[in-house]
């Protein structure tokens, strides 16, 4: 099938979904909406592209013509410019089309839950996975998203042991994602009198926001516990039982919640994580089955693989996966991370592309 055959095929589906919108019973199976609402969007890119790409056949198809039968010198010097004008747009298209045939990831414009917790190194690790988290927050000041904590624990000499932030804006889940699996600290702690650098980690999850149509939990499929919540919050924390914790038979999955101001403001975040969590389990799964041969040198989707080393004395940072190295590591801590995540997405889009180019 060529390039024409392969639009017209997304035009006709194109117009088969828009006359699915438009049919009165839709308003019934509002899920069903919000799938062909979605993906009506994503053809119409193309459907716009191939308009275009047409139109420039047409007018390349139409110099040709008068450069094959006109006979005017002049005539036939703006057929030309215009066989030649044509013949780049086709060029530019044709690559523009190429890169919107790319399966896109349906998850990217998703909210996330980031998750960030201390891994090897003690103290040290629990410091580290504090700094990474403010590092985060602070991209997403940045970027004018909005972030919420839904749970935090902190560690024993400062830092964090773990924490869950729901980050909502535009992209989010697009952009974060490669920043999943094992982010490694080389450096000198402060309590290390001799000198020596020490190396911990800390582990990075970043989960796909799901919603009530992505997934359904049955209230028989869950436990509810609540607890005594055993962060600030002084007398009210202490006498009531606001902390949740949630098991989701099914998966094994636990959740605890204990940050909110009530039982019920726990409930409601526990949900949102549980809900992430059961969907990018399912996803990994699924991801796993499709083909090993096709699993990305970006996100392998091992979250034990190490992806990226913070080396402090020499203010250097290095992500492992696509080689790129910097030596901006304070900037890189006070959230300025446009350069590593810019380079893994670029190396992202090659390699679909290349995949694509392939079948």
């Amino acid at each position: 099938m060529n390039l024409v055959e392969k639009l017209q095929a997304i035009w006709i589906r194109h117009q088969d979904v828009h006359d699915q919108l438009m049919t009165p019973e839709l308003a019934a199976d509002p899920a069903r909406f919000v799938r062909l609402n979605r993906e009506y969007k994503e053809l119409d890119e193309l459907v716009q592209a191939r308009a275009r790409y047409l139109e420039a056949l047409a007018n390349r198809d139409e110099a040709q013509l008068m450069l094959e039968s006109e006979k005017d010198p002049e005539m036939r010097e703006m057929a030309q410019d215009e066989f030649d004008t044509a013949r780049q747009r086709i060029t530019a298209l044709e690559t523009e089309i190429k890169e919107l045939l790319i399966p896109k990831d349906p998850e990217d414009s998703k909210d996330a839950v980031l998750e960030v917790r201390a891994g090897t190194g003690g103290d040290e690790a629990g410091l580290f996975a504090g700094e990474l988290l403010r590092a985060y927050l602070r991209f997403a000041e940045e970027k004018g998203w909005n972030t919420e904590m839904l749970s935090l624990t902190e560690g024993s000499v400062g830092g964090i042991k773990e924490a869950s932030v729901q980050i909502r804006g535009e992209q989010v889940y697009g952009i974060l994602k490669f920043e999943s699996g094992v982010h490694r600290v080389q450096r000198v702690p402060a309590t290390e009198s001799q000198g020596r650098v020490h190396t911990s980690a800390a582990t990075v999850a970043v989960l796909p926001e799901a919603d009530e149509l992505d997934v359904q939990i049955r209230d028989v499929d869950i436990r509810k516990d609540t607890f005594r919540s055993s962060g600030a919050g002084g007398q009210h924390v202490n006498k009531t039982e606001s902390g949740v914790r949630l098991t989701h038979f099914p998966t094994g999955i636990v959740v605890e919640c204990q940050d909110g101001r009530s039982q019920h403001q726990n409930y409601d975040r526990a949900l949102t994580v549980l809900r992430a969590r059961i969907w990018d389990k399912a996803r990994a799964e699924r991801d796993a089955a499709v083909a090993e041969h096709r699993k990305s040198l970006v996100s392998t989707g091992d979250r034990s693989a190490k992806i990226r080393t913070y080396n402090f004395p020499q203010s250097r940072v290095t992500d492992h996966r696509i080689g790129l190295t910097v030596y901006n590591l304070p900037d890189v801590m006070n959230g300025d991370l446009k350069t590593l995540i810019e380079g893994l997405r670029v190396a992202d889009h090659a390699e679909r592309l290349k995949q694509g180019a392939d079948e």
